[in-house]
This record gives structure tokens, sequence and C-alpha cells, in this order.
């Protein structure tokens, strides 16, 4: 009997992948048993999985996204509760990648759990086939391999192998829940050693730390090479070793070779590799142990980043890499890269054009389409650009021919590839992909998912200008997205909304605020306030804040419903665009917060007001006229930023109306959803009143403040700050509790204050700071 949903979980293994798997189904609202081993001797019988919880609660990058979630996990151990599965609809194994203890297990799994419920493995290394091994006919048809990522609350890919026994319906019902419940971008894979991305990205690892070796490049130009020209994160390959545990490599290198022929291209390129060996034997295993390839040398109360010389072994400050091939990528890309004659190009040819390639080698062995092996690793490794996608980048044809011309082999699906023109195009407006046969397919969406590259893909923007434009999404819901470096907020964004404004009502019922990029806006442009200020341009900042406060006033007041729909940074101005919206559909990965303290000035666009209003309205605060204002100066003067769309909730920047996703591919559909459902009988809000406790409230604010002082945890700046943002918090001077003071009263607080703070030294060494170095500047 199939299960319908699921509604409870085990995880047995409580390690860091465990517990990291058991958080996010803790924080998708999902109750969790996360169970281990009994350890000898030991008193309390479930001391691993308590104290792997307590862990995850202290860890940063945290797994939990509230504290909340932590609630939703019980601990248990094998010996004592196995008896619990009975209940659980999805039982999932992350013990020890060795055969024998993982067929023991299920064998006690099995005899337990309830019928029908899906039990998985989340192992990287081990076939399916091996798994399933002896195993009790009843269990086969529930069991499937679900391979996460670490960690998992961060990393969307998940890896889904069925075996022939598999039912189709237990893999749509786990996929499908950990798409909309957990987040995860699911990938069906093949049967084989490394499932797609493990196999590539551990080929890449090999062969680029070997090339390295071979051609003689230092730590810092491999990871310079290896790293954003090809569009790979910014850690490269010797950093990324750093990041993940050195000591795992060997562990991944040697299931992979085992469990490939002898005459694959991995036991090619793969060697023994005596430096690793070394370090890990030293104890430099990475971030984790003493360091790695690099390390963070703090003596005499320094921070200086070392890195490793590979030949001898030894630590030096590391060094800023200048190669003529990363300047020419600058302009030109991954195919200037690897086409310049330096030793940058060369090391990028050598290492790229083998793993291109093997990877177009393994296509249908280890998944179906390229379009499956470019998700893969660009959700599982964080590349921009899957392997097939850099090959039309490099042009199919010339890579093709350049593989020829020095002798290598030209896969099948490479030589088709090259006849075609590319692997993937774009006809009638829709994505496709290049198949086996030679066809072209359409990239299908799951059901539930919109993205607005689709529609820029079949479509014209109704506007648009150098920061923003408007899209037509369907259904009567338009679409705004800002489009600058960062997403940051320019007099020309606040143009557009204006004209977004007159559009929407004239043929359309709604706007949704929303763009693809890493972030959702992360605040004002500070390049552009900062070179007024230096200038003495005062008239034009004082501009900029109001021009903001009456588009955000404007959009509030708008004549239709209006949804934001960040992930990633929402910042300052980005937070304050959430706080004027009807209402916010999150990405659960929003990291949202109102931050202008730490360049010297207060939130000017309005967020104040409104995030008073909400702590006003907050049942779990008392009433009164000072909570919220307490609560709001304690929120804003420092800094707070929430780390997850419910932190957002708890600290008041979302309301708790406002909806969250899990999967950042379906934010625009939902979003889009949200505001429609909103469309009926719209009524804009009514102008907000405020009771707040003028100068009594004042002088609490500044006893506080005075207490943070005498301890030494402000500076003198930071005094002045806190006092502007007290000065509006509480209405002002000439403010009485027992009469009201409107929005547009409030507002003109904020100008003032904002002002006054802009044109200080110390805030403008604030903003120059940060732009300079990313962080803000204590002075």
């Amino acid at each position: 009997m199939a299960e319908k949903s699921i509604e409870k979980v085990a995880v047995i293994g409580a390690g860091v992948m465990g517990g990291g798997i058991a958080a996010q189904v803790a924080n998708a609202g999902i109750p969790v048993l996360l169970m281990d081993i009994v350890p000898e001797g030991a008193k309390d019988r479930s001391v691993i999985a308590k104290t792997a919880i307590q862990k995850m609660l202290k860890a940063d990058p945290a797994p939990f996204m509230s504290k909340r979630a932590a609630k939703r996990v019980t601990p248990g151990n094998i010996e004592d509760d196995l008896d619990q599965l009975a209940d659980c609809d999805w039982i999932v194994e992350v013990v020890i990648e060795r055969l024998d203890i993982k067929q023991d297990l299920y064998k006690k799994i099995q005899a337990t759990r309830k019928r029908g419920s899906i039990v998985s493995s989340n192992t990287s290394t081990l076939p399916l086939a091996q798994l399933v091994e002896g195993m009790d006919p009843a269990l086969k048809p529930d069991f499937m391999i679900t391979h996460f990522f670490n960690p998992p609350r961060y990393m969307r890919l998940l890896e889904v192998v069925a075996g022939p026994d598999t039912r189709d319906d237990a893999v749509g019902l786990l996929s499908d829940f950990a798409d909309r419940r957990l987040g995860k971008d699911v990938v069906a894979c093949n049967d084989t050693p490394g499932f797609i991305a493990n196999r590539i990205g551990t080929f890449w690892i090999q062969a680029a730390v070997a090339t390295a070796l071979d051609q003689g490049l230092s730590v810092e130009e491999a990871d310079a090479v290896m790293g954003r020209p090809l569009g790979i994160p910014k850690t490269g390959v010797f950093a990324l070793m750093d990041l993940v545990g050195i000591d795992l490599m060997p562990h991944v290198d040697r299931s992979l070779s085992e469990n490939l022929p002898e005459d694959d291209a991995y036991n090619q390129v793969r060697r023994d590799l005596p430096i690793v060996r070394e370090m890990i034997e030293a104890g430099y295993t990475g971030r984790k142990g003493k360091g790695g390839f690099f390390r963070l040398n703090k003596e005499g109360g320094k921070r200086i980043k070392e890195a490793r010389n590979l030949q001898t072994g030894d630590y030096a400050p590391a060094r800023k890499v200048a190669l003529e091939s990363l300047d020419a990528a600058k302009q030109g890309g991954a195919r200037a890269l690897v086409a310049h004659k330096d030793k940058g190009g060369v090391y990028a040819w050598t290492v790229m054009s083998r793993l291109l390639d093997y990877t177009a080698s393994l296509v249908p062995e280890i998944a179906d389409t390229v379009a499956d092996v470019d998700r893969a690793m660009r959700l599982g490794y964080n590349w921009k650009f899957g392997p097939f996608e850099l090959i039309d980048k490099l042009g199919a044809a010339d890579f093709a021919k350049r593989l020829e011309d020095e002798g290598a082999p030209v896969p099948a699906l490479l030589k088709t590839a090259a006849e075609a023109g590319s692997f993937y195009r774009v006809e009638d407006g829709r994505l496709q992909y290049l198949g086996v046969e030679g066809g072209y397919h359409d990239v299908e969406r799951p059901e539930g998912v919109e993205l607005l590259a689709d529609v820029k893909r079949r479509s014209e923007p109704l506007v648009r200008n150098g920061s923003a434009s408007l899209w037509d999404v369907g259904d009567g819901v338009l679409c705004f997205e800002v489009h600058t470096k960062l997403n940051v907020l320019d007099p020309e964004v606040f143009a557009l909304f204006r004209k977004a404004i007159e559009i929407v009502p004239k043929a359309h019922k709604a706007l949704v605020l929303y763009n693809e990029g890493s972030n959702f806006s992360a605040g004002a442009n500070l390049g552009l306030a900062l070179f007024a200020a230096n200038t003495a341009m005062w008239p034009m900042i004082e501009s900029m804040v109001g021009e903001g406060q009456k588009t955000y006033q404007a959009l509030k007041r708008a004549p239709f419903p209006v949804v934001a729909a960040p992930s990633g940074l929402a910042l300052g101005g980005g937070c304050e665009m959430l706080l004027h919206a009807d209402a916010v559909q999150a990405h659960a990965e929003s990291y949202i917060g109102l931050v202008e303290v730490g360049v010297g000035v207060i939130p000017g666009w309005g967020g104040t007001k409104e995030l008073m209003h909400r702590l006003a309205e907050n049942p779990r605060l008392p009433k009164g006229p000072m909570p919220h204002v307490a609560k709001a100066f304690e929120t804003i003067g420092t800094a707070q930023v929430a780390k997850s769309a419910f932190e957002a909730q708890e600290l008041g920047f979302l309301r708790p109306t406002d909806g969250i996703t899990f999967n950042r591919d379906r934010l625009l559909a939902d979003a889009k959803a949200r505001a429609l459902e909103l469309t009926k009988d719209y009524q804009p809000p009514e102008p907000i009143v405020l009771t707040l406790p003028g100068p009594s409230g004042r002088a609490g604010l500044n006893l506080a403040l005075h207490d943070l002082k005498l301890k030494g945890l402000v500076t003198p700046h930071d005094e002045t700050v806190a006092g502007e943002l007290a000065n509006v918090l509480t209405g002002g001077p000439g403010a009485d509790q027992t009469e009201p003071v409107s929005e547009d009263e409030v507002l003109a607080l904020e100008r003032a204050s904002f002002m006054r703070l802009a044109r200080t030294s110390q805030t403008l060494a604030r903003m120059e700071h940060t732009i300079t170095t990313g962080k803000p500047l204590r002075n």
C-alpha cells in the first residue's frame, strides 16, 4: 500500500550529514526522529543524537532555520527506539559507508517499519544494486537512494536513484516531497559509481590537482584559473578541498576507482598524491584541521592568509595572481581563457578539456539527458554553467576539432553537437537541449515552476531602463525586476517603479517584485551616495531619500496588490521594499534586515515606521507605547539580519501571514498566486497611525544606550546614530503618547535624521570602508 503523504520522518545516523538532513526536514515543519548507535558505557543511551542537535543549534552556518525547528527533532537510538519507525512515512539511512552495516540495518528496519513506508540510503559511493543484495523482497519496492549534498540545508541538489523493483509512485511521492517541502532540485540518476555530480566533480578535482603539480602552478594560481573565469566558485579546487575536508578525498577516490572499470578515463587521470597523504597524516585536513592548502596564521595577533607550496610543503603569505590569461577571460570568458598560451591558459585547457571530454562520454550512462547532468553540477558544485553549457561557450565544433587535432577521443555525443551547432538552443521562445539520438527537446519544468528566465526567452519587457525591467508574467500579473550589481537601488529603479505604478492599473491586476539574481537587493547604491557626499551634493542625497520615500509610499497606496518575493539578501532599502508590500512570499533562504547603522545612517525610506507598525500589531509583544519602540530600537540599532525567512518572521520583518517557499524555482509562481488571491475586492491599506512615547520614551532608550556605552560596546558615532534613531522611533521632541503620530510625520523625522548623519565625516568613512571591503567600520 503506497503512502499518500509524508508526515513523519526518521533519520538513522546522527553525523554531520544525518543531522543536517534531520534539521532540514524539521525546518519544513515535519517531525523527525534522529537516531544513532548506543556508545559503549554511555549513561544516556541517546547521547549521540542529543549531542548532534545541540551542536547544530550552535553551528554557523546554521542547519536550523530557527531555534523552534530544533524542537521537532526527537533524539533516539537504534537499540531502544526502532519500534518508533512504525509511525514514520520515510526512513533515511545515513550510516557509515560499509555495505555489511547498511544491509544489517535494513533487516532491522524491515522488521519494524509500516507497510508502504519509503526507505532510502544517503550513500554517496555504494551502488543500489549492492545495497539490495539479500534484501527482503518486501522492502525492495520501497527502497531507493537519496543522495543529499553537504550542508543539506543550503545545497539544493538531491540525486535520486531507483532500482528495477522500486515503485514509481514511491519515487514520485518522495521526489515531490523533497522538491516542495525540502526545497531540493531532484535529479534522477542511473545506478552508476558516484552518480552524476561526484563522478564528474571528483574527476575534475583529481585532474586539477595532478595537473597543477605537473605544470608547476601554485595553489593561488590554480584556484584563480579554476574558479570564476570558468563560472566555478572562487574557491577553485584547492580551497574547495580545504572546505569539504582533504581527508574525504582519498575515500571518494578509492570508491570510484574500485567500482569503475580499469579502462575508465577516471582511472587514467587519478593517481596517488603523496602531498595529500602527508598533509592528512600531519593533521592538515583543511579548515577543520590545522589548515590545508591555505591556512590563517594568527601569530602575533594578526590574521594572515597563507598558501602551501606544493613542492616544499612550506607556507608563505598568499600572493595575488597576475596572469594575462585571467585578464583575457575578463573580456572573452572561458573561450579566451583556454585559448591563451600562458601557463594559466594551458592549465585551464588541460584540465577542462579532459573533464568535458570525459563528461560527454558519460551520457546516457550516468543520466538520461545533458540537461540533468548540467543541473546536477550547477546545484551540487555551485557551478554557474554545467559541463555541456560550458562546451557551448567554448563552441562545440571548435572544442571537438581541437580535441581531434590533439589526438584526444571525441565522444559520439560531442560529434553530434558539433554537427548540430550546440547542446542547447532557443526555439520559438523555448529552451531546448540536444538528445542522445540527435534531436532537440524542450527543457521541461516541473508543474508549478515558473522562471523569469523563460519569460525573457519568449518576450520583451513592457518597459525597461539600465537598472530595472517590467515583465508580463501572465494572468494579469506584472513582474518588476531589478538588475543592477547586487540589485542595489538607484534613481533609475525608482523611476521605473513610478512607471510601473501607472502601467499596472491600465490592463493588469497585480505586481510582483522579484528577480533571479543571487540576492533580492543589497539596499541603496552606496557608491552613488558616497560620490554625492564627497562632492557636497547634499540636495542630490536629500532627493534620493525623498524619492525613495515617495516611491515606496506610492507602492503601498497603489490601487492593486503588490507582492514581494525575496531570495538571498534583502538589506536596507531592499528590506524596506518588502515592508511596503501588501504581502511577501519569501524564499526560505532570505536574509533580511535594516542594516543602515552599519554605514552610519538610519533607514531613510520608511523602514522605521513600517517595522514599528508590524511590531505594534505583534500579539507576542506587550501592548502600550513602548514595547514595539524598544524592540525596533534593538533590531535596527544592532543591524540584526534574519538568517532565514522564519527568523524574519520572528524579528517582525515578515508578517505571520506572509508565505515561505522552500524551492527557489517555485518562488515566482507562489508569489504570483498570492498576488492573484489579493486581487479579490482589493483595497489599499489604511494610512498608519502610530502611538509613540515622545521624550519619556527617548529617555528610556538613552538610558539603555548609556549602559552599553559604559560597557564599551558603542563608539561615539554609534551613540550619535542611536540618538537619531531614538529620535525617530519616539516621535521627536514634540511627540505626546496621547496624540497619534502620522506616517508623514515619521517620514519627515527619518529624512531629517538621515541627512544630519549623512553629513558627518564618520558616516562618510563608514560608507567608503563598506564599499571597498564589504565590511562595516566601527568608528
